[in-house]
């Protein structure tokens, strides 16, 4: 069964960020790195959304819904929803993951 993998407005917002940040602060040719990176592990929940960890910060909450895989120190946070892979954030895992992630998935 394969999905279809989406990114929500803000995890769009987020990767145009990171990248702007990382051209800026390393180099065009890391930021070109990092994006392709990123997008090819966010193709790779076509085929298996499942195998992501469920964040521990949301575990911690009692949120067993959201998933996330790595490319360390970036972590994508998604949620399967039937066929659909909906990325809803994209973040440097080294920033305050509880304060993000309960204000941006949770309402907190």
């Amino acid at each position: 069964m394969r999905f279809q993998v989406v990114l929500t407005e803000d995890a769009e917002r987020d990767l145009q960020d990171l990248i702007a940040y990382v051209a800026k602060h390393d180099s065009p040719a890391s930021a070109e790195h990092v994006l392709s990176r990123i997008l090819e592990i966010a193709d790779s929940l076509v085929a298996s959304p499942t195998r992501g960890s469920q964040p521990k910060e949301l575990r911690s909450l009692g949120d067993q819904e959201y998933r996330q895989v790595f490319f360390k120190p970036y972590r994508l946070i998604y949620r399967v929803v039937g066929q659909q892979v909906a990325i809803y954030l994209i973040a440097d895992g080294r920033r305050d993951m509880q304060s993000l992630l309960a204000r941006r998935l949770l309402g907190g």
